[in-house]
C-alpha cells in the first residue's frame, strides 16, 4: 500500500481559512468601503453639480409639488374606482341574496 505524501488530512476534508478572517475583510471592511464610497460619491457630485444650490432646491420643490398633486389625483381616482367597484359588488351580492331568499321560500 502506498503512502500519500501530499499532506491531505482525510479526517478534515475542508480547507480552513487563515486566522484573522482572511478572504474579504468581513463586516468591518464592508462598512469602511461603504463610508469611503459615500464620501467619494458626494465629492464627485459636488465637482460635477450643474447648478447652484438655490436653483436646484427650487426645481426639487416644484417637482415634489407636482408629484404630490399627481399622487393625490391618482389616489382620488383610485378611491372613486374602488367605490364604484364596491357598489357594483354590493348590488350583485344583494341580488344573489334576493334570489336565494326567493328560492328558499319556494322550497319551504
Amino acid at each position: 500500500m502506498a503512502t500519500d505524501t501530499s499532506g491531505f488530512d482525510e479526517g478534515n476534508e475542508q480547507e480552513r481559512a487563515p486566522e484573522g478572517g482572511g478572504g474579504g475583510g468581513g463586516l468591518g471592511g464592508f462598512a469602511v468601503g461603504v463610508v469611503f464610497g459615500a464620501f467619494l460619491g458626494a465629492g464627485i457630485a459636488l465637482l460635477f453639480a450643474p447648478e447652484r444650490g438655490e436653483k436646484t432646491r427650487r426645481r426639487l420643490r416644484h417637482r415634489l409639488r407636482s408629484l404630490r398633486d399627481e399622487a393625490g389625483d391618482q389616489l382620488e381616482r383610485a378611491g372613486k374606482r374602488t367605490g364604484r367597484d364596491l357598489l357594483r359588488r354590493r348590488r350583485r351580492l344583494e341580488a344573489g341574496l334576493e334570489r336565494a331568499a326567493s328560492r328558499a321560500k319556494d322550497v319551504f
